[in-house]
């Protein structure tokens, strides 16, 4: 049954689903991943100002490239390029790139619908648009929906990713250096207990750390890589294009195989469209909604085309048989063909590093579904705070094959109701990206005014300004 559901979402549903609503934002927007790409940096540094007591832009950038940057980049290319050929990295790209608009516009809309809890946090992400935003057109279903979504990302990363990841490391560690799998698990589970028992705040500190040290490194080695294979780099290219569209039919997985593996290895590394960046991107303070919305597509692009490339290339310029082994060991064998023994090590503890990572970020989500319900319960979390370290050390420890097919059917089913809320929603996405726009062309730098969207169930106390924002939006007012 799951093989059944796994096959429709993603064989046909996700793949006339996905791409194209990608492409509706990229056009709609005018390319707005592409006309503010370079923008997207220097948002980004302004990012690094930290508010009081409030994560900031960077940090919550940190987080969901944390999550984004996981498993999926090591373990997940080595599987889409086994099972659908090195044509899969094509269609992993192409998502990559639409979903930098579809991760503008949902991150952006979730800072819009943001809401400000009694503890001084904020909350966000699609269950809270779906709740506030579509309460006019759905009605009572607008509170249903919400809930489903919920239910689903508790399911889906609370549980079930972070059960993957605790497998995927322990797996590679033990390959790499003999330990015994419930070793790592209760270790793992130990290092992150100390973190998510300290909050959100703890949680943005830690990975506003780890999260670069982890993406250079990887980066710089696999730079390497392709520099000393620089001759053999074009040869690559090619494979991988002409692979993506069934030209060269030596490729095991067929262009149906490269298409299917590239999207569902694109969306679980990227996490596009899937919703559960958006609940990362509502944490922040900033002066704008656009201004998350640009820095959450950059992260798309930090993740899927530089940090799955590096992956890809560090397999197929190796030279390894792709159906000799599968996932991490793939990668391990391959990057040792270039640089020696050492290389289990390092994937061993590069993957650890991003593991670490990426469930303090499924945690996160985990507690902001149960937010939806439980609406602040320090109790609640604390409980869930002990359930996910026993699922960590329950990974660690398990044959997870079925796991992996529960988990696609799940996340299948999240970016569905988020695409949908999305396409609904979509008018007010845009809404937000000519506000910004506007302000642009003006000179000034844009911030948000709660007055012009009085039509909407915002929650003005979420939009407290810091002084220097407060005083351009009170010129901005003189202005208008």
């Amino acid at each position: 049954m799951l093989q059944l559901l796994n096959d429709l979402l993603w064989g046909k549903v996700l793949i006339f689903v996905l791409i194209p609503v990608g492409i509706w934002f990229t056009i709609a927007s005018r390319f707005v991943q592409f006309r503010f790409f370079t923008r997207m940096f220097g948002i980004l540094g302004s990012g690094f100002q930290h508010h009081p007591d409030k994560p900031s832009s960077f940090q919550a950038l940190a987080l969901s490239v944390a999550g984004r940057v996981g498993a999926g980049n090591i373990a997940g290319v080595a599987v889409a390029i086994t099972l659908g050929g090195p044509g899969a990295i094509f269609w992993m790209w192409i998502v990559g790139l639409v979903g930098m608009a579809t991760s503008f516009f949902e991150c952006s809309i979730a800072q819009l619908f943001k809401r400000l809890e009694p503890s001084g946090n904020f909350r966000g992400g699609p269950a809270f648009y779906i709740q506030h935003g579509l309460k006019k057109q759905l009605g009572g279903g607008a509170d249903w929906l919400a809930g489903l979504y919920s239910i689903l990302l508790l399911v889906t990363f609370g549980v079930a990713f972070n059960v993957l990841q605790s497998y995927a490391v322990s797996t590679s560690v033990a390959g790499a250096f003999g330990v015994d799998p419930l070793t790592t698990g209760l270790v793992l589970a130990l290092a992150i207990g100390v973190v998510i028992f300290g909050g959100i705040g703890r949680i943005t500190k830690v990975v506003e750390i780890i999260v670069p040290v982890m993406a250079v490194s990887y980066i710089a080695l696999a730079l390497f890589v392709i520099a000393t294979r620089a001759a053999d780099l074009p040869a690559v290219l090619s494979t991988i294009v002409t692979s993506a569209f069934g030209l060269n039919e030596a490729i095991a997985g067929g262009i149906g195989g490269a298409i299917t593996l590239g999207v569902q290895r694109g969306l679980f590394s990227n996490e596009a469209g899937l919703g559960s960046a958006p609940n990362v991107a509502a944490v922040a303070y900033v002066p704008h909604p656009a201004n998350q919305g640009m820095v959450q597509a950059l992260s798309v692009f930090i993740d899927t085309i530089l940090i799955c490339t590096c992956t890809a290339s560090i397999i197929l310029l190796s030279g390894v048989e792709l159906g000799a082994q599968d996932g991490v060991i793939l990668t391990q064998t391959a990057l040792a063909e270039h640089v020696g023994a050492w290389a289990d090590d390092f994937v061993a503890v590069a993957l650890l590093l991003f593991v670490f990572s990426s469930i303090m970020y499924n945690y996160f989500l985990g507690e902001n579904a149960l937010d939806f319900f439980a609406n602040d319960n320090k109790l609640v979390f604390n409980i869930f705070r002990a359930v996910t370290l026993g699922f960590i050390v329950l990974g660690a420890t398990l044959d997870l094959a079925s796991a992996f097919g529960f988990a696609n059917v799940t996340m299948g089913f999240l970016a569905l109701v988020n695409l949908f809320a999305l396409a609904l929603l979509f008018p007010v996405g845009m809404r937000v990206l000519r506000d910004f726009d506007a302000q642009s062309k003006s000179g000034v730098e844009p911030v948000f005014d709660p007055a012009d969207y009085a039509d909407l169930d915002i929650d003005e106390a979420a939009w407290a300004l810091e002084p220097d924002d407060a005083a351009r939006l009170a010129k901005k007012r003189a202005g208008d």
